[in-house]
This record gives C-alpha cells, sequence and structure tokens, in this order.
C-alpha cells in the first residue's frame, strides 16, 4: 500500500474504489461534471490544495482533460499535482460499451500500474496519526443526539461539503488538518 500526503481528486465512486486499493490517501470525487457547478465542492478543492495539495487523476479523454483544467482554473495558488493513466484500448467490466474514445478509464487501471503511476508522489509524505471515528465520537461529532448538527459546523468552519458522509468527512478532516488541530478546534468550538 503506498503512502501519499496529497489528497487525490478523481472523477467517480469507481475511480475512487479502485484507486484507495492502492494507496491510503484520501481520495475524493468531482461527481463528473458536477465540479462545474457546485461551488461548496470547488471551495473545499481549493482548500486542500492550499494545506495538503491535491493530485488529480482523471481519465485520459476529453471529459477527464476538462474537468482537469477545470480544477487547475479554480484553485488558484493552491498545490496542484497532476498524474495521467495510458491510453489504454477496452472497456471497464461494469460497462457494455467501451468509452466514446475507446480507452480504459482510472477504475480500468491494473492496481500494479496505479502503483507505478502514483509511487512518484510518495517521496515527501508524513505519516502522522490519522482522527478516527472514535475520535468524532469522543468530539461529539458521531453516534450523538447532535453529532449532525456539530459535524456540519465543522464543515463550515474547514470550508467542507456539508453534505459529505461522516466517513467522507473524517478522510477530509485528516487531509486538512493534524489530530492535534482537530482536537483543540472541537475543545474551543463546544467548550
Amino acid at each position: 500500500m503506498l503512502h501519499i500526503g496529497l489528497a487525490i481528486i478523481v472523477e467517480g465512486k469507481y475511480d475512487k474504489m479502485r484507486v484507495e486499493r492502492v494507496c491510503d490517501a484520501p481520495v475524493f470525487t468531482t461527481e463528473g461534471f458536477r465540479i462545474f457547478k457546485d461551488c461548496e465542492k470547488r471551495r473545499f478543492l481549493c482548500r486542500l490544495a492550499s494545506s495538503c495539495g491535491i493530485l488529480v487523476l482523471t481519465d485520459s479523454d476529453r471529459a477527464g482533460f476538462l474537468i482537469r483544467n477545470h480544477i487547475k482554473g479554480i484553485v488558484g495558488e493552491g498545490k496542484v499535482y497532476h498524474a495521467y493513466i495510458p491510453e489504454i484500448d477496452g472497456k471497464e467490466r461494469r460497462k457494455r460499451r467501451p468509452s466514446k474514445e475507446g480507452h480504459l478509464g482510472v477504475e480500468g487501471m491494473e492496481d500494479k500500474l496505479l502503483e507505478d503511476i502514483l509511487k512518484k508522489y510518495t517521496a515527501d509524505y508524513e505519516i502522522r496519526e490519522k482522527i478516527t471515528k472514535a475520535d468524532f465520537f469522543e468530539a461529539g461529532l458521531y453516534g450523538g443526539a447532535n453529532s449532525a448538527a456539530a459535524r456540519i459546523a465543522l464543515c463550515k468552519r474547514l470550508s467542507v461539503p456539508a453534505g459529505i458522509s461522516a466517513d467522507a468527512m473524517i478522510d477530509a478532516v485528516n487531509a486538512l488538518i493534524t489530530k492535534e488541530e482537530f482536537f483543540e478546534m472541537v475543545t474551543n468550538e463546544y467548550s
């Protein structure tokens, strides 16, 4: 398993599942072209780019390049890196037909090939203690009567889209702040 300190941005949930098989980085989706209209998601990507940096990994097709260029344009001065998959003819197993260009997307890549593509982004990775679901529970952000409201408040404070699941929020918080900063923030917020 590769250790990557950047947040990885992919197009969809199947891409996310594929990437999570080879690395432990937080992986977030653009939900395809939804990134063009979702202001909250764009602000979140900007926040990620300015804090931990992002690695954009989209399909090597027209749609993937449009999404990639849009992200590059919105993050401004943030740290943005680009990883590219090769153009391999074929179709993903779950699809009836190949893509318009006839190439495999991120979800169709073999694990070994994805590892080779992502390997060069592991050098500067700083292993730090991860924030867990238990930490969320301890901080009142999970499993409590007001935990949903507390998560929404934390999302606003960190510029994270409020509609994400608790598990996705844990990934986002890990990408943005340290465990120490997390407990400092929730202690100040709720004490």
